[in-house]
């Protein structure tokens, strides 16, 4: 089984022996491009007559342009499906319109989790442009609280109990089985009051902190975005960075998102040049899934 035509209509990072492979189930010549089309209009033209899409989490493909391929009957999202209405893809109209839409999940959190805790062990020891106390300061015994509780929300909440620190969490719902282990719920408001770093692990552009949730936080802390997309009101930040003149913000490209020419020559903003889950391993990873997600169609 193949498809009439594979089209990539975006840099979706994929590694070449994992390509190779989607390449053999595309009976005409794959086309691949490696940039971001800059409309609806160019989406359609890339896509043309294809059956079949690849497409990273950088490009949306809303209704309109579902409605105007013909041919289209899998879109492989290279990129994390959580939550359909975070998706880029129009997932209930491509539904209506018979089209599958697979995307994949649990590839970058590795690369993720390491790079917070990188960039906290940095902060605390000063190894970096700052340092978050007079003196060099240890995890141990600090309080982080994490909003958003999926697959990398429980993984840096292990972490940091790794590290001897204390854990609270929230999210939509709670969880039992990580509650057992000593993670403690708490309300938004009592974990912008309590903890020394917030960090945010939520669905693409889900706006979570406004300016009351800045109000409450905690003197001489820290927070944390390494999410697809800001999760915070611009504003309400940089006037809590300007207000606590002793506390930080750390981010990646994504964290930062359409903020970063507001944001990233403020004082105390630590802005990582790249993505913090994107790994040789985790490409590797998504790779696979992504091929997998085309044979497993296919063979179906």
């Amino acid at each position: 089984m193949a498809f009439e035509k594979i089209v990539i209509i975006d840099s979706c990072g994929l590694t070449q022996p994992e390509l190779s492979e989607i390449e053999k189930y595309s009976s005409a010549p794959m086309v691949v491009y490696d940039d971001v089309p800059g409309s609806e209009e160019g989406i359609i033209l890339r896509i043309g007559d294809a059956d079949a899409v690849l497409v990273s989490w950088r490009t949306r493909i809303p209704a309109s342009v579902l409605n105007a391929v013909y041919n289209v009957k899998y879109i492989g999202m290279c990129c994390s499906l959580y939550d359909e209405k975070a998706a880029n893809v129009d997932i209930a109209r491509a539904r209506e319109l018979g089209i599958a839409v697979k995307g994949v999940r649990d590839y970058g959190d590795e690369g993720t989790v390491e790079f917070l805790f990188a960039q906290l062990i940095a902060l605390f020891k000063g190894f970096g442009q700052y340092q978050w106390r007079t003196a060099p300061a240890e995890l141990k015994g600090k309080s982080i609280g994490i909003i958003g509780m999926g697959t990398l929300g429980a993984m840096v909440a292990e972490t940091a109990l790794h590290f001897g620190m204390e854990v609270f969490y929230f999210n939509r719902s709670r969880k039992p089985e990580l509650e057992a282990k000593g993670i403690t719920y708490l309300s938004l408001s009592e974990l912008m009051a309590t903890c020394d770093i917030i960090t945010t692990h939520t669905p693409k552009n889900a706006l979570i902190l406004s300016h009351d949730d800045f109000q409450l936080k905690k003197p001489n802390s820290i927070f944390i975005n390494t999410s697809l997309g800001p999760t915070f009101e611009k504003e309400a930040l940089a006037e809590w960075l300007k207000r606590d003149g002793s506390s930080f913000a750390i981010f990646d490209l994504e964290g930062i998102g359409v903020y970063r020419s507001d944001l990233e020559s403020a004082e105390r903003v630590i802005l990582y040049q790249g993505s913090s889950g994107s790994t040789a391993e985790a490409k590797k990873r998504l790779s696979q899934k992504v091929l997998s997600n085309i044979e497993n169609y296919l063979n179906s």
